[in-house]
């Protein structure tokens, strides 16, 4: 066990539970790994014991509580694919929200009320061009970003309630991988913009789509903020610092502040790759706001939090390391 005790990481077999988890270790917890293995990946569990579960189940939720005394939650475990949250809807509301509540009965069942909640900037809906605050959530575009606003608010509501101390963490794009080479990003289907431009380039998507050249923006493209998942986690680490102190909870960006657009990023690409994305044009998918920028301020003042890995070079380097071990190419 580590010195500073045990963190339960719900949908810790994931990419981005897999890089906390990372972090966790470093930082003097044992990261408890909560995950059904539906999406995560056995082989990503490397620094603590793994329970298989669903976070629906509130009773498995509250024995593994108890049985390794966790002294607070990370929850990532949530489906996240805006375009099949337009398509289907109801797998997004039972995952994410009536999990979730699951996932908040088994603590409170254990006297566990300390939490890190993965949201998103999709709670922002179309907010507009600037960097976007914090107070300007909802109304939001998808049932993706409503599924999470809502467990939001459910959030709000336990900690008047229950005396809950809850952080949501509004992740912009994550990105990037651990510079040990060991996890990344690992789906089936891959749906995320850098991912699948790399893969292309490997041979393993053979219809890497631009998604939308008419939006109201510089170049026609969608713009996004992107974080290096190394970043999250050490927001992560900042956040449950907080709460173990007494910090009650309250929600906060994660991003850089700045955006780069679609074919920004295809041109990076190739400027750190040496290789020209394959790519065609589609389209705009419903449920894609043109920008969605952070305004970071509040989780450096509030978290000390400030991105270091998040430099474009530094993301698409290391993304590149992992895919090309990942996902060989082929010929």
């Amino acid at each position: 066990m580590g010195t500073k005790g045990a963190i339960l990481i719900a949908g810790g077999a994931g990419y981005i539970g897999a890089h906390c988890s990372k972090a966790v270790a470093d930082a003097g917890f044992t990261p408890i790994c909560y995950d059904n293995l539906t999406l995560g990946h056995r082989s990503f569990v490397q620094w603590g014991p793994l329970v298989v579960g669903d976070i629906a189940d509130s009773i498995k939720v509250a024995s593994t509580i108890r049985q390794y005394d966790v002294q607070a939650v990370m929850h990532f475990a949530a489906s996240s694919a805006v375009g099949e949250s337009v398509a289907d809807p109801q797998k997004y509301y039972l995952n994410n929200v009536a999990g979730t509540l699951g996932l908040l009965q088994g603590m409170r069942e254990a006297g566990c009320t300390r939490l890190v909640f993965s949201s998103t900037g999709a709670v922002y809906g179309n907010a507009g061009r600037e960097p976007i605050p914090e107070s300007a959530a909802g109304p939001t575009v998808n049932p993706y970003g409503r599924s999470k606003y809502m467990i939001e608010q459910i959030l709000s509501d336990y900690r008047a309630a229950y005396g809950f101390s809850a952080i949501a963490l509004r992740y912009f794009n994550a990105c990037g991988a651990d510079a040990s080479g060991a996890i990344g990003e690992l789906r089936d289907p891959e749906t995320h913009l850098i991912p699948r431009a790399l893969m292309a380039i490997l041979g393993h998507v053979p219809d890497f789509a631009i998604f939308g050249t008419d939006y109201e923006t510089p170049d026609g493209t969608a713009v996004r903020d992107y974080i290096h998942v190394d970043d999250l986690a050490a927001a992560h680490i900042a956040a449950i610092g907080r709460l173990m102190e007494g910090h009650r909870g309250g929600a906060y960006n994660l991003g850089t502040g700045s955006g780069y657009s679609v074919r920004e990023i295809v041109d990076a690409i190739r400027n750190e790759t040496g290789e020209q994305v394959p790519l065609v044009y589609r389209e705009r998918r419903p449920g894609d706001p043109p920008v969605l920028v952070a305004d970071p301020r509040r989780a450096e003042q509030e978290l000390g939090f400030k991105p270091r890995r998040s430099d474009l070079g530094h993301i698409i380097r290391s993304a590149w390391a992992w895919h090309q071990k990942a996902h060989p190419r082929i010929a």
